[in-house]
């Protein structure tokens, strides 16, 4: 790892989308402070839509009684974008990098996020690729992983969400990305057999070391929210 940048790397279980959105305005504040390093978030969410800052609501193809019936959130963030979906075998990425620092264009970064997904698609047998219809990567006209980023004060959140093994039911209920007549496909479908997500989960955080040049050290969720605490950074500077 000689040459390469330590980045932190917090693996996190199943989290409530609301309270990794706070842990990353946290964390952008304290990085635009200078009072972080850059961070690598891997998480999974409950059933849960998002809205990006491109609408959404307005992409949905049921009442909203059905989402009340099966317990499903819909939460507009700041994200770019359109609508989309996280649940459990859904593997989501949130990189908190300070782009100027890294060298990265916008457009660089979010291709390069598609890139892990595709080399970790490719690792398991799968070939994807892009799609001039949208960002993301997609098996033929399938949509298999998404990406969709803020940057505030030249620091990066949001990130990627690669499909593995979730249900992807809810996908319908809505149009994808705000695209009529796209079908959403998983890692797992098309592979026609299980693929363990911890399995996908070890072989993204590779490729995306290999990708960034950086090395990721792992710390505990308890260690780090105390050192997040210990920076002091108020909410309210979170900026524009």
């Amino acid at each position: 790892m000689h040459n390469r940048k330590e980045w932190q790397l917090l693996n996190l279980p199943v989290t409530a989308y609301r309270e990794a959105l706070q842990l990353q305005h946290r964390l952008v504040s304290a990085r635009v402070a200078g009072k972080c390093r850059d961070v690598v978030i891997v998480v999974e969410h409950p059933p849960v839509f998002t809205l990006g800052n491109r609408g959404g609501a307005e992409n949905f193809l049921v009442a909203e009684e059905l989402l009340a019936e099966h317990q499903i959130e819909v939460v507009q963030t700041e994200r770019g974008g359109n609508i989309t979906f996280h649940n459990p075998g859904q593997l989501v990425v949130y990189p908190i990098v300070d782009l100027r620092q890294a060298g990265l264009s916008v457009h660089r970064y979010v291709e390069m996020l598609e890139e892990v997904m595709i080399r970790t698609a490719l690792h398991f047998g799968i070939h994807a690729g892009r799609n001039a219809k949208n960002r993301g990567i997609w098996v033929g006209e399938a949509k298999v992983g998404s990406v969709g980023i803020r940057v505030r004060r030249q620091v990066s959140f949001h990130g990627l969400a690669l499909n593995v093994s979730n249900d992807l039911t809810p996908f319908s209920w809505m149009h994808p990305c705000g695209l009529s007549g796209v079908s959403v496909t998983s890692l797992t479908k098309e592979k026609c057999c299980e693929i363990p997500l911890a399995l996908v989960r070890e072989r993204l955080i590779a490729e995306f070391q290999i990708l960034f040049v950086v090395s990721l050290q792992e710390i505990s969720s308890v260690a780090f929210k105390q050192r997040l605490d210990e920076t002091e950074v108020p909410v309210a500077e979170q900026g524009r």
